[in-house]
């Protein structure tokens, strides 16, 4: 089921598009809650800095035999980190996502996407406009 894969699968493929319109296509750990996409990540990254040009982006599950893939508006969480989404991604990953630093990616940010359309993975609900 997908709703399940949602919650034990640790990567998601996003991919934000640059200013000159390439995607840019990654895998990143992540955890599902609220019916959102929570990805800790670095504030430098180029994912980061292609989201505060454009706040779209595509993620997809890693499995291509069972497609999981949504259409997402992202939110960049500079400073906020949601309680459910510290415990979760603590339990899943062992990371601390309230550090402000962190020796991998330096400073630390929350990205917030919210599934606009589901392309794949159909037994999911696309989530009322805010």
């Amino acid at each position: 089921m997908s709703r399940e894969r949602l919650l034990t699968e640790r990567n998601v493929w996003m991919s934000p598009v640059r200013d000159d319109g390439r995607p840019h296509v990654a895998p990143i750990w992540f955890v599902y809650l609220d019916d959102r996409f929570w990805i800790g990540t670095g504030a430098g990254s180029v994912r980061v800095r292609n989201l505060s040009e454009n706040p779209l982006a595509s993620v997809a599950l890693e499995d291509g035999d069972r497609p999981v893939v949504a259409e997402c508006v992202v939110r960049i969480h500079e400073t906020e980190r949601p309680p459910a989404g510290v415990d979760a991604f603590a339990e899943k990953f062992g990371w601390d996502i309230r550090r402000p630093e962190d020796v991998d990616v330096g400073r630390v940010v929350v990205l917030e996407a919210t599934p606009r359309k589901w392309l794949f993975g159909i037994d999911l609900p696309t989530p009322a406009s805010d």
